[in-house]
């Protein structure tokens, strides 16, 4: 009786730790999943001249643009987490911006 007993409770504290590490399996999705993406109409956006595609913008449009700047080769742009053309930017704290955007927070890589 008592291996039965023994063999019992492995089985419950295998399931009780197993319960317990299932959201953790779901983590890697979650991340994965990303931030939501900026929107140039929000009002952050729009402060900072948020654009989605820097091809668009003209030193007459915004002074502070420089042909050839973008979020992917912003210091504020974090390529390390970047997935699918977005990441996450310093300047828009819980927001992925799209890696061909700007703003007039650009700061170039050094």
């Amino acid at each position: 009786m008592s291996e039965l007993s023994s063999s019992r409770r492995k089985f419950l504290r295998n399931l009780a730790v197993g319960a317990a590490a299932l959201p953790l399996a779901r983590l890697p999705q979650a991340l994965a999943a990303g931030l939501p993406h900026l929107n140039p109409a929000d009002p952050a956006a729009k402060a900072l001249g948020y654009t989605d595609d820097a091809a668009k913008l003209t030193a007459a449009k915004e002074p502070t643009y420089k042909k050839g700047d973008d979020c992917a080769n912003c210091a504020l742009f974090q390529s390390a987490q970047a997935s699918g053309g977005y990441g996450p930017c310093a300047a828009f704290p819980g927001k992925d911006v799209h890696e061909k955007g700007w703003c007039r927070a650009h700061s170039p890589k050094t």
